[in-house]
């Protein structure tokens, strides 16, 4: 078998892996967000549409992969995918905002303050963000108690200050600013890369996985986190809405900090496959049951939306 049918077929198996775990998340979720009911129904409402029905359930893929390579039961790995799904989903919520980046599209579809309006948008993202930590601390996530607060304190670490809202402010700040790429770098592995590092270190955290594993799978994350979000920049120059589900061209003109402005697209990019390769390098100790792992971050890469 040649090299490109093998990458081929690794390629399929990941997007059918992909697809499997994106529906197993998605019935997770929709039993783990509050019904629409009560007088509190359309903040449910809220709450749900902007987190069921799309995006590519990365990260929660991550979860699911790594909490696998430790033997993680598959339901308390499904809970905790969720919760990064919840958590992801109010941070989209709040970055659609008119007072972040106006967004009106988000997935194909209109952003949540556009589908019902801006107060509601944001009190279903912060009660989504309370939903995910109060998901992580359930028993039912994990027996151990010392686990439960080990996810409670990584993800807080992951989206805080020195995460992904100390990004954002970075990011907001940034505009119309000329900044270094070391500087953008930072930038972007707090706005975006540390819930993705999150996502990975989480499975080995539910595993009780030992520290050098950890380490492994964090570095993994890292990179895959940092040239998930090069890509994401060059899509935005290149690609349509058509593809990306969302308007484009807006980093260029709103003056944002990437990296494509500052290397151009074809060094931005060859960043972003360098990354990648690193990325899957720091998994090869674990053999073929970190295959789809690696894969995807060849795909992070080479996508189109």
């Amino acid at each position: 078998m040649s090299s490109q049918t093998t990458t081929d077929a690794l390629a399929a198996q990941l997007n059918a892996a992909l697809a499997a775990a994106a529906a197993e998340v998605e019935t997770a979720l929709a039993d783990l967000l509050p019904a629409e009911e009560g007088a509190e129904a359309r903040l449910c409402a809220a709450m749900r549409y902007a987190t069921l029905g799309g995006g590519k359930r990365m990260r929660a893929f991550l979860v699911l992969e790594t909490a696998a390579l430790f033997g993680v039961d598959r339901g308390c790995a499904a809970r905790v995918a969720a919760s990064v799904e919840m958590l992801h989903a109010y941070s989209l919520i709040h970055d659609d905002l008119p007072a972040m980046d106006d967004d009106d599209l988000r997935r194909g579809k209109p952003s949540a303050h556009k589908q019902f309006d801006e107060a509601t948008a944001i009190l279903a993202g912060d009660a989504l963000q309370a939903r995910a930590f109060e998901l992580l601390g359930e028993l039912a996530t994990h027996s151990s108690p010392e686990a439960r607060c080990e996810l409670v304190v990584a993800l807080g670490h992951a989206v805080g200050a020195r995460g992904m809202c100390g990004g954002q402010m970075i990011d907001i700040l940034a505009e119309g600013q000329v900044l270094t790429a070391e500087q953008i770098g930072r930038l972007q592995a707090l706005k975006t890369g540390r819930l993705i590092q999150y996502s990975a270190e989480a499975g080995a955290i539910l595993g009780r996985a030992p520290l050098h594993q950890r380490h492994l799978i964090a570095a993994y994350g890292r990179d895959l986190g940092t040239a998930f979000q090069i890509a994401d920049d060059v899509l935005d120059a290149t690609g349509t809405e058509a593809e990306v589900g969302k308007a484009v061209g807006k980093d260029a003109a709103a003056g944002k900090a990437t990296l494509v402005a500052v290397l151009g697209l074809e060094r931005a990019q060859a960043q972003a496959d360098a990354l990648a390769a690193q990325a899957a390098a720091h998994l090869e100790s674990f053999g073929e049951s970190a295959a789809m792992l690696r894969q995807l971050a060849a795909l992070v890469v080479a996508r189109r939306k």
